[in-house]
């Protein structure tokens, strides 16, 4: 069984130093880049179902070079055999559509994946729209909000539990054919239910850290080309959505006054102490 999971680096926003062209795109090549957040309930879903069932794991990403940080985090998380990385500078700029026109390419490219996983949403875009809009162009079942699933390998069924938002909050239990799509929900909890599961997630975590740790090996390139892609239908060009305006969010004011204290004098640290002893808890 082969299974994909979708990842993706978002801007490090912890570090202020997120970079925008005069048209408003960001650039992620001059930003700070960490794998997005809600990756990780994908990635724990797919790593659930390689303990069970066994086969093969790739993970695929689109961006910029650079991206290796992204996909050595998620080969160690999902335990994967290898990483793929869709980067050209025709992609620049892609928005959720053009995104999923070129991963689902990338995906075809693959072969014939039985489980393709995706997260709820970025932290950049928080639209919810690639995983769906993936799944619509590979022309393929979706499960979306996951919150518990299993695999049945010979029959080639995915059955999966799925949380329901309306007046309450209902699960509801669903099945359908593979190949499919799975968004997880961060609802996601893997279980591993004998000790063989146990085992074989140690097994698997071993071999995957060895594989991080020179993931330059284990990682294929594709551009364009190489996915027989026409730029006009992808990156900026293939992008329907269109951005008027991009607003920085402004630094909120230190509402708190701050002593420098030479650490080299005593009599400064003395009034450190004399200041902090009042909220000393005592015995």
């Amino acid at each position: 069984m082969h299974t994909v999971v979708l990842t993706k680096g978002v801007p490090d926003f912890r570090e202020g130093m997120v970079s925008f062209d005069e048209d408003g795109h960001l650039e992620r090549g001059n930003t700070p880049t960490v794998m997005n957040p809600n990756d990780e309930h994908a990635l724990r879903a797919a790593l659930q179902t390689r303990v069970r069932h066994g086969g093969r794991v790739t993970v695929a990403s689109m961006g910029p070079p650079g991206y290796e940080d992204v996909l050595r985090e998620a080969m160690e998380s999902v335990y994967a055999d290898d990483c793929v990385l869709v980067s050209d500078k025709e992609f620049a700029a892609a928005d959720t559509w053009a995104t999923a026109i070129t991963l689902a390419t990338a995906i075809d490219h693959l072969g014939d994946p039985d489980l393709v996983f995706a997260g709820f949403k970025t932290a950049d875009g928080e639209t919810g729209h690639t995983g769906p809009q993936t799944c619509w162009c590979l022309d393929a079942p979706i499960v979306t909000h996951v919150v518990a699933l299993d695999v049945d390998p010979d029959e080639g069924t995915l059955r999966a539990k799925r949380l329901v938002e309306g007046d309450v909050a209902e699960i509801e239990t669903v099945e359908t054919a593979l190949p499919a799509v799975v968004v997880a929900d961060p609802e996601f909890e893997p279980t591993y239910r004998t000790a063989r599961q146990r085992l074989e997630r140690k097994r698997l975590r071993a071999t995957a850290r060895e594989r991080a740790a020179d993931i330059d090996d284990h990682v294929t390139y594709w551009d364009h080309e190489d996915l027989n892609l026409d730029p006009d239908y992808v990156g900026l060009d293939g992008s329907p959505t269109i951005v008027s305006s991009v607003d920085p969010i402004p630094r909120a004011p230190a509402e708190r006054e701050a002593t420098a204290v030479d650490p080299a004098d005593p009599e400064a640290l003395g009034a450190v102490v004399d200041e902090l002893t009042p909220y000393a808890g005592s015995d």
